[in-house]
């Protein structure tokens, strides 16, 4: 089943397997994707579906060194080299914006840009810089309804710009503790106005930026993905986390979204996503349902057998196999990663891992 074709709603995948949205780090010329990305990309696209590493809709959202952006002309050329070489192999492949937030250094960002979030709290910990190292994070602001008002905006902007790219769709990041998860997540958001306060104003971020990119592009062009129990950038589960998420999903599911993926990362050291919850998720959304985290070939299959899931999503496995769907196949040895190379500009660690012998 895992290696058969699939359609997700309008959009014909050849086979079950889904590549993750991993941060690369090799969008080295302000913030833009290039031919480096697009030989990476197209090296991988017998996967099912690509989802591309978190793209920034915004200057605020590029927390990260050298993480790419879709929010100017120069972007929009550039991943339209990314799109090319993954379609002339017969692949699919869909944005994932991805809006930082408060997980920022602001040296990481260009001139102008400023650290939002949905209050004034600092991500615990320290991020990496390449003008000084690791750094704590940065002090956010707290963004008033004006700048939701703006960023829901930006949204909206890149979802066009992806279609005009030549994205086959976008995914939604509202996992892993940036700004969409900073407003779903209790332990973060902490507002008192309608966009905090309760677990429907903490879901209304989530559900404007669906519902405005939905108008925009379609909704069976958007898609989102999403990480309840997660701990990453100093999120964690709250009370009633489990009836929230169920609730943000049926909304979703209203609005008619491409899929909902997601994200359990238990088998990296977070608590696991109860077994109960992704299934309530899996009923409350009416449509195709991803999921992603530890899984290898047999499991699998065992969830697509099970109907747990519509497609299963890989990560790591993907960064040093680009002919990861073939090994599966044939049962081949992966390769080892170089782990050191997971964010380091150039093409080491990145493009120059062998596929097998044709």
């Amino acid at each position: 089943m895992l290696f058969d074709p699939v359609a997700l709603r309008t959009l014909k995948l050849s086979n079950h397997t889904v590549m993750s949205p991993m941060t690369r780090s090799r969008a080295v010329d302000a913030n833009t994707p290039n031919a480096l990305m697009a030989e990476y990309y197209g090296q991988r696209a017998t996967a099912g579906l690509i989802v591309t590493e978190g793209t920034s809709p915004s200057p605020n959202g590029l927390g990260y060194a050298r993480i790419p952006g879709l929010f100017t002309a120069a972007h929009v050329a550039g991943w339209k080299l990314v799109t090319d070489a993954v379609h002339a192999k017969g692949g699919k492949i869909v944005v994932q914006l991805m809006h930082t937030g408060r997980v920022t250094h602001t040296a990481n960002l260009p001139a102008g840009a400023e650290v939002v979030a949905p209050t004034v709290g600092i991500c615990p910990g320290e991020m990496y810089t390449d003008a000084h190292g690791m750094q704590p994070y940065s002090q956010p602001r707290a963004m008033t309804e004006t700048d939701i008002k703006h960023a829901i905006s930006e949204y909206v902007n890149a979802a066009r710009l992806a279609i005009e790219a030549g994205f086959d769709g976008i995914e939604l990041h509202a996992a892993n503790g940036y700004l969409i998860e900073q407003f779903l997540n209790a332990n973060v958001n902490t507002r008192t106005d309608a966009y905090g306060g309760n677990s429907d104003a903490r879901n209304k971020f989530a559900l404007d930026v669906a519902r405005a990119t939905a108008a925009a592009i379609g909704a069976d062009k958007v898609g989102i993905r999403l990480s309840p129990h997660g701990v990453f950038n100093g999120t964690g589960a709250f009370a009633d986390v489990d009836t929230q998420y169920v609730a943000l999903v049926s909304e979703l599911s209203n609005i008619g979204l491409l899929y909902v993926h997601v994200l359990d990362h238990s088998a990296m050291g977070a608590p696991p996503v109860p077994a109960e919850l992704k299934a309530k998720l899996r009923e409350a959304f009416k449509g195709p349902f991803i999921l992603a985290g530890g899984f290898d070939r047999d499991s699998a299959e065992e969830a697509l057998a099970e109907k747990h899931a519509d497609a299963i999503a890989f990560g790591r496995p993907f960064l040093g196999n680009p002919d990861l769907v073939e090994r599966m196949r044939k049962g081949a040895e992966l390769n080892a990663l170089d782990m050191a190379t997971f964010y380091t500009p150039g093409a080491k660690g990145y493009t120059d891992y062998s596929a097998l012998a044709s």
